[in-house]
Order: structure tokens, then C-alpha cells, then sequence
């Protein structure tokens, strides 16, 4: 119970101050397309130079926390994930605004994302001796298997159709392979010195979620459609506190997940968010609702990436090795202010690794006050007239692409798949299938490159990638994955051919 006794300078005036400023900060950057939570720590560490070591932690730490959930406001109100966490979050979330439901999608995102970061940090706190062997244990094979089971997933996005959502996947899985092979050294799919970077995945993730919402809005205009989305109703806080917490099955997988995957090292929320949605989905007896404004959806989705935020920084504090891609950037956070990571970190700078923690967990506290506060104003955005807001957003899909590499060819990237994602949309398919695969793809790819280099070395492929107690059962949850969805589909295609008898068969003669 060492962590208590450091609670007192948490609340002290001034770091107090700063974990305020790094909440709102992070809500708000977060918010903004292109600006993920990596890149939101990364802006933030040049102000923590000339601060105490636990202060610019405090700081890096309430930005990290928040932009997770921050993400989600963009998710919602403009289909728009602000981060790949936020993929799943769109799915229902978009669905639930469309139907003047935005206030309370977003409370019940904000209220699910601090439940579900609750849970991650308690994980930190009081596991995390337990679990830093544990994480290490992860080798190119795991992760390989756990790629394949978020590519099991692809299929059952599309709930329009299996085989367009696979298509979508495998459109992605293709994508990812454009640009240098990191490994091998080989360039793939490079038709023009634009892409001999490769396709990055937040310039993707804007021009397919971005672009075709900007070219819809300029094409319908101010028509009925967009009419209904003027009428936002205005959702009770205590009511939307209730409707979350009543979702324990949402929030027991959502959490789980997002622990399981925070501890894996290279996994990141946007597998955290997909898995956790699409499981809950699988448990849910009102499955075919899931992406026609779903709230247990979203509660998924947003416990899921927020409970990975704690774990993630399991191993970076244990073992110096990040779990996550914002974890590096504050382990260069760490090492700035000449402390290292380790073992004995809890021994040397107890003061420094306590208080961060504690602020962390103090600080979902204040992501959620602030987030209610924020959803009420928020929710007001689709009120703007299409045009004017359609400019905004490709304002700053055009700011988000750039500010990631400082390139303009992530621009054009982004714009022509935009422009071919909304070509695509309209043949019935979607964009969430599309991103999976680019996101996934190079993670698959990069550990069965690593694991067959290991394996070679060793007892061979089958030996390295089947056997083993971890990879067993990550193999057979991908395939029970599979099995599941095949099922799932031919039971709805019988119930729906079952209808379609009925009707005719009670048609007059």
C-alpha cells in the first residue's frame, strides 16, 4: 500500500495545476484527427524540460490517459476515429449521433473509458511485479497469433456483408505491404516516389474515414438526412452513469481485453478496441444490432483502449521495455531527466514512479468530470451547417496527414484513398474492414518474418509457431474465432430465409 502515502503530492497546487492542463490538453488534442495519443506525448515533452522529474511525468502521463478517450469525440460526431483506438468506437458510435443521440454516446463514452482506466491502473498498481515476467514471455510468435485473431475479426465488421467485408481486409492487408519492407530491405508496390515511404497508418485512417464523409456532406448538402442530425437531444449524465454501468458484460470483456492486450508488448489499443468489440458482440442477444447505434458497443470499445493504458506501461517500468508506442515516447520521457527503468525503480525513485501512478489514477477522475463537461458542448458540432463543416474537417484532415511526417505525399495518400474508399462505399463497402487489415497487416508480417529467422535457428516453424501453451491457445481462440462466425452466419442467413417463407407464405392468394 506504498502508493497511498504519495497521493498527498498528487494534490499539491501546482503539480495539481499541471495534471488539469494535461487532462484538458489531451481531451483536446486527442480530439483532433491525425494527432494520436504517441504524437500528443511527443508534443508535450519539450515543455517538461525545466520541471521536476514526477511533474513532467504528471504531465505526459494525464496527456496519454486522456487523449485515449479524446479520441472518440471525433469518432462520434464525425465518423472520424482521432487514433486507431478509436476504430471500434465509430462503428456505433457515428450511428448512435445520426440518430441525435451524440450527447449521449459521448457521455457514455467518457464514463466507460474511465471505468475501463480505472481498472488498468489498479492492474499497474497492484499487479505489476506478477505481470512483467509474464509480459516478457511474448515472443514474434505470439504476436503473430494475435494479429491473425484481430484478422478473424475483419470478416464480421461489414455487417452488410461477409464476403465485402473480407474483400475490404484483404484491400488493407495489400496496402500494408506498399513501401520498403523493414526487414528484408525490398521495395514492394512503389508506382510512385510518394509511396517509397509506404502508406502510414494515421494518414490511411483519415482519408478513409475523412474524405468520404466530406464528399458526402458537399453532395446531399442540407437535405432531410442531415436535417434529423439537427435535432440533438439532450441526455441526463446520472442517466448515461447508470446505462454504463448496467453493461457489466461490455465492461467485464472491454476491460479484460484491454488489460490482456495492454501487457503484450507491440499490441496497442486499436487490436484492444476491435477485439473487445467484436467479443462482446459474439456474447450479446442483441447481436445484429452492433453497428446500427449499439451503445454496448461503444462501451466496448472505449473500456477496451483505456484498461490498455496502464498495462501498457507495465513492462516499460519493470523491464524497460514500452508496451505500446506511446509508452517509448515516455520512456524517452524517463531518460531525459536521468531515470532509468527497471527493477529498481521502485527502490531509487519510489517518490517519482509512485506519484506518477497516483496521478494517473486521479487523473481519470478529471478526464471524466472534464469529458461530461465537454460532451454537453460537443455534441453541438453537427449543428454546424454540411458545408462549412465539411471545410473544417478536411482542414484538418489535411493538418492531421501532414503534421504526421511532415510530408506532403501523406496528403496526397490521403486523399486518394479517400477518394477510392468513397467509390467503394458506394458498392456497400466500409472503410472499418479496410483500416484493420493496414493496421494489422505489418505486424503479422514483421513477427512471421522474426519467427521464421528464429525458427531456423532453432527446431523449425511448426515447433516455434505451434507449440507451446501460449501459442496453443492463442491458435485455438483464432480458429474458434472462425468457427464462430461461420456459425453465426449461417444461422442469421436461415433466420432470414425463414422471414422472407413467412411473408410469402402469408400473402394473399
Amino acid at each position: 500500500m506504498e502508493f497511498v502515502s504519495y497521493f498527498g503530492a498528487v494534490f499539491s497546487p501546482f503539480p495539481f495545476l499541471i495534471l488539469i492542463i494535461g487532462t484538458v490538453g489531451g481531451l483536446i488534442l486527442g480530439a483532433t484527427p491525425g494527432l494520436s495519443p504517441t504524437m500528443a506525448v511527443a508534443l508535450l515533452i519539450p515543455f517538461t524540460f525545466q520541471m521536476e522529474p514526477a511533474h513532467g511525468l504528471i504531465l505526459l502521463g494525464a496527456a496519454y490517459t486522456s487523449s485515449v478517450a479524446g479520441g472518440a469525440v471525433s469518432a462520434i460526431l464525425l465518423r472520424i476515429p482521432g487514433a486507431p483506438a478509436n476504430i471500434a468506437t465509430a462503428l456505433d458510435g457515428y450511428a448512435m449521433a445520426q440518430k441525435g443521440e451524440a450527447a449521449k454516446a459521448l457521455q457514455m463514452c467518457f464514463v466507460s473509458s474511465a471505468v475501463g482506466g480505472v481498472v488498468g491502473i489498479l492492474v499497474l498498481i497492484f499487479l505489476t511485479p506478477v505481470l512483467a515476467a509474464w509480459a516478457l514471455g511474448f515472443g514474434p510468435s505470439h504476436l503473430f497469433w494475435i494479429a491473425i485473431l484481430g484478422v478473424t475479426v475483419i470478416a464480421t465488421l461489414d455487417s452488410n456483408s461477409v464476403v465485402k467485408g473480407l474483400l475490404s481486409g484483404c484491400i488493407g492487408l495489400w496496402i500494408s505491404t506498399i513501401g520498403l519492407d523493414s526487414i528484408q530491405g525490398v521495395e514492394r508496390f512503389t508506382f510512385s516516389e510518394h509511396l517509397d515511404g509506404g502508406i502510414h497508418v494515421i494518414a490511411a485512417l483519415i482519408g478513409l474515414f475523412a474524405i468520404p464523409q466530406v464528399v458526402e456532406m458537399l453532395e446531399i448538402g442540407r437535405n432531410k438526412k442531415i436535417m434529423t442530425l439537427m435535432n440533438t437531444a439532450q441526455h441526463s449524465v446520472v442517466d448515461s452513469i447508470l446505462e454504463v454501468l448496467g453493461k457489466v458484460r461490455a465492461l467485464f470483456i472491454g476491460s479484460t481485453v484491454g488489460v490482456i492486450i495492454g501487457l503484450i508488448p507491440g499490441a496497442g489499443g486499436q487490436i484492444a478496441g476491435i477485439i473487445s468489440y467484436d467479443q462482446t458482440r459474439k456474447f450479446s442477444p442483441n447481436r445484429e444490432r452492433f453497428g446500427s447505434g449499439e451503445s454496448e458497443g461503444v462501451v466496448a470499445a472505449e473500456s477496451a483502449n483505456n484498461a490498455m493504458v496502464g498495462p501498457s506501461l507495465v513492462p516499460l517500468l519493470t523491464l524497460s521495455v514500452p508496451g505500446s508506442p506511446t509508452a517509448a515516447v515516455l520512456l524517452g520521457g524517463l531518460l531525459i531527466h536521468g531515470i532509468f527503468p527497471g527493477p529498481d525503480l521502485f527502490t531509487k525513485h519510489a517518490d517519482v514512479a509512485w506519484t506518477f501512478i497516483d496521478s494517473m489514477l486521479v487523473g481519470q477522475i478529471l478526464m471524466l468530470v472534464f469529458g461530461l463537461y465537454i460532451a454537453r458542448l460537443a455534441a453541438k458540432i453537427i449543428l454546424v451547417p454540411p458545408p462549412i463543416l465539411a471545410s473544417g474537417i478536411l482542414i484538418l484532415a489535411v493538418f492531421g496527414s501532414y503534421s504526421v511526417q511532415h510530408s506532403i505525399s501523406d496528403v496526397l495518400v490521403m486523399l486518394t484513398l479517400g477518394l477510392g474508399m468513397y467509390c467503394l462505399e458506394k458498392f456497400g463497402y466500409t472503410a472499418a474492414p479496410l483500416v484493420l487489415g493496414i493496421i494489422l497487416g505489418p505486424i503479422a508480417e514483421s513477427n512471421y518474418v522474426q519467427g521464421r529467422i528464429i525458427a531456423q535457428a532453432g527446431d523449425g516453424m511448426i515447433s516455434y509457431f505451434l507449440t507451446g501453451p501460449l501459442n496453443v491457445t492463442l491458435y485455438v481462440l483464432c480458429l474458434a474465432s472462425i468457427g464462430y462466425s461461420i456459425v453465426m452466419e449461417v444461422r442469421t442467413r436461415r433466420q432470414q430465409t425463414a422471414v422472407t417463407e413467412n411473408e410469402v407464405g402469408e400473402e394473399p392468394a
